[in-house]
């Protein structure tokens, strides 16, 4: 389990009691037991309240809400409310405030006010969190700590003075000195060298292009200066109580923030999520999220933390949620490997800025609420899965990701801008998702020996480590499929010479001339049976010992491979040099899985996802239905649903937008 304090799948949302008075508190408890709720998220903002003014604390109403919460069988996530500063503290500590690139003081009035680099705000914030811990590290109610909220989410980077004084100390701590870091970056280009560390300033707004790899170590610094005020509220936490687990939420493929990094600090890893119930893959793009967030956690069970019962407040039009659809992506969560499904927020707001973003408990009564409803089903139906705690996740196939690589990638000043990391991974991960393979995401330096497939999308920044890892798992039998713009650089972004992609070349089979970017709206095609199209971007390969799968038909560089295979060790690395159209892509990857020996969850009908968790010998095996027509499935093996108790031989009726978890008499491996 996550909690050991909450013994069953976590149910709940992110509460807010100091918006109400307290005559509400009691109607909250009782309608929290009558929706199953069983944990809360607690003063998240609420700094203000419990310091109202400097070094004058009030945890009065605090003591009281918990106790309540304890007494009604509500167990708490407890903030540490340092996520969106009081007034006073600009007030009086002006220099706490972050400033853009442009130079534009950011001021109160919104949330996360605060440069990660001030003193004044780190002094403040350690000093409400150490009370926090002293008050409540004993209270019976106390199963898991919140700190801070959605780091970066508003304020990602900040480059005052004081961020500037940081980014050198971490500058020195990372070179050395100045000679090494001049080679480093680059600085014979454009006469940039420096000779004084005081000379050295964040990226800031410029007369044109900034240094790449400036611009690329000062994402890495903004990470880590995030990173070390969750450290700093962290080690107050464990030394208050060494036994309670300690989050923070994370938001999904988030760019600013490395969570390969925080994942590793954290004790276990939680989400918040947010698809467009108006974008028709919405469901297919959260999958790839909730594997992402599993992956993290090295496939542990971990909590998403913030979704939406209906609506938004944030979209241009905030499109609500159809019915049935939260009980259905919540389950998708669940499949992917949480164990916790929770909500923003408890009771939906009557004042600022969020008071439309729905929540649990509507502004309508609930006796009258379609989306209450499907809230108190959802919390029964949790209640049933105890026996599915502590399953995890199988995947014989892992999609590379680096945080650094998609910085770099991302740049400025590159042969195409419209080279997009989020873009690239999605064309591989959604055929994968639409044949049922489950999948991982692993960094490049990641042990990938359990995995018979591995697929590097744009893998544009790869350290020697990285490249040898790689290499190591082809040779031992592995099948590789990488795709175009790989192996480019080195860490500090300079180029690795000796012929596109130098690094990868012996194991591709090939050398890369020279890239051919396409204007928007330019196509060519392959020489397939189908003819398919490619896009945005052409490789000009010369094969040195790879095979050609498919070659351009069309423009100077026809007849050029697109897309080859190179036989490497005991194993096989494809590379694909452009962006084919999706039913191209699709049969590469089914090829590419056929290779490899990596199979289906199960064959189901087209619309359904399924995916198996496992515990010891018990198999678990979901069925979501995104179609809006009901289904018949025929199943690889007999099972109880643990939803409805019933159990089923060898088909299945899943109704539109249906789930169903069956807990198999046994588990085939071929299905």
């Amino acid at each position: 389990m996550i909690a050991r304090k909450v013994p069953h799948m976590i149910y709940g949302a992110d509460y807010n009691p100091e918006q109400w008075p307290e005559e509400v508190w009691e109607d909250d408890v009782r309608l929290m037991r009558e929706a199953g709720v069983n944990l809360v998220s607690l003063g998240i903002f609420s700094w203000a309240r419990l310091e109202p003014s400097p070094g004058e604390y009030d945890f009065d109403w605090l003591d009281r809400i918990i106790s309540l919460l304890h007494e009604n069988g509500v167990m708490v996530n407890l903030a540490t409310a340092t996520a969106s500063p009081p007034p006073w503290l600009a007030a009086r500590y002006p220099e706490s405030l972050p400033v853009t690139q442009n130079g534009v003081v950011l001021h109160p009035g919104a949330r996360q006010h605060y440069c990660p680099s001030s003193s004044a705000y780190k002094e403040r914030a350690s000093e409400l969190v150490r009370r926090i811990a002293d008050r409540y590290k004993d209270h019976p109610a106390l199963a898991m700590w919140h700190v801070n909220n959605e780091y970066g989410c508003h304020v990602a980077e900040c480059y005052c003075d004081t961020s500037a004084e940081h980014f050198r100390e971490w500058l020195r701590a990372r070179y050395g000195d100045l000679d090494t870091l001049n080679e480093a970056w680059g600085t014979a280009f454009w006469s940039q060298r420096y000779a004084e560390w005081g000379e050295i300033l964040p990226p800031r707004s410029a007369p044109t292009f900034a240094n790449p790899t400036q611009q690329l170590d000062f994402r890495r610094f903004s990470s880590d200066a995030l990173l070390k005020l969750y450290e700093m509220e962290k080690e107050i936490l464990r030394g208050a109580t060494p036994e309670i687990p300690i989050t923070t939420n994370f938001m999904g493929f988030f760019k600013p923030v490395d969570y390969w990094k925080w994942a590793l600090r954290e004790d276990l890893v939680s989400d918040d999520s947010y698809p467009d119930p108006s974008d028709p893959e919405a469901h297919i793009k959260a999958a790839m999220s909730r594997d992402l967030m599993r992956s993290l956690g090295d496939g542990a069970p971990w909590v998403l933390m913030e979704q939406t019962t209906v609506r938004v407040n944030w979209r241009e039009r905030n499109i609500p949620k159809r019915p049935d659809v939260m009980r259905l992506w919540s389950y998708g969560a669940v499949a992917r490997g949480a164990e916790g499904i929770m909500f923003f927020q408890w009771r939906q707001s009557r004042a600022g800025a969020e008071k439309y973003h729905s929540a649990m408990v509507p502004h309508v009564p609930t006796e009258t609420s379609r989306s209450w409803s499907e809230v108190s089903r959802l919390g029964a139906e949790l209640g049933r899965l105890d026996e599915l705690l502590g399953a995890r996740g199988e995947a014989e196939t892992a999609i590379l990701l680096d945080w650094e690589s998609w910085w770099a990638l991302e740049l400025d000043s590159k042969p195409s801008t419209a080279v997009r990391m989020l873009e690239g991974l999605y064309s591989f991960y959604e055929p994968l998702y639409n044949t049922n393979v489950s999948v991982d995401f692993a960094h490049p330096g990641s042990d990938l020996s359990s995995y018979r497939l591995v697929v590097a999308p744009n893998l544009y920044l790869v350290t020697d480590d990285s490249v040898e890892n790689i290499r190591r798992f082809v040779a031992d039998g592995g099948t590789l499929l990488m795709s175009f713009f790989s192996g480019i650089v080195d860490a500090q972004d300079h180029i690795r010479l000796g012929g596109y992609p130098a690094p990868f070349r012996e194991l591709l089979g090939l050398q890369i001339e020279d890239f051919v970017p396409m204007a928007t709206g330019e196509t060519n095609r392959l020489d397939t049976t189908g003819g398919e199209t490619c896009d945005l971007w052409a490789d000009l390969i010369h094969p040195e010992g790879a095979a050609i799968l498919a070659s351009y038909t069309d423009d100077f560089y026809a007849g050029t491979p697109a897309v080859t295979r190179n036989v490497y060790g005991e194993g096989a690395a494809y590379y694909l040099g452009t962006r084919p159209e999706e039913r191209f892509t699709k049969l590469l990857v089914e090829r590419v899985c056929d290779e490899a020996g990596v199979r289906p969850t199960a064959e189901v009908p087209p619309g359904v996802d399924t995916v198996r968790r496992k515990t010891g010998a018990a198999s678990f095996l979901f069925l979501l239905n995104h179609n809006q027509e009901t289904v018949e499935i025929r199943l690889p093996s007999p099972g109880r649903d643990l939803l409805t108790g019933k159990g089923h031989d060898s088909q299945l009726t899943l109704d539109p937008l249906g789930a169903a978890i069956l807990q198999e008499e046994r588990h085939k491996v071929d299905v």
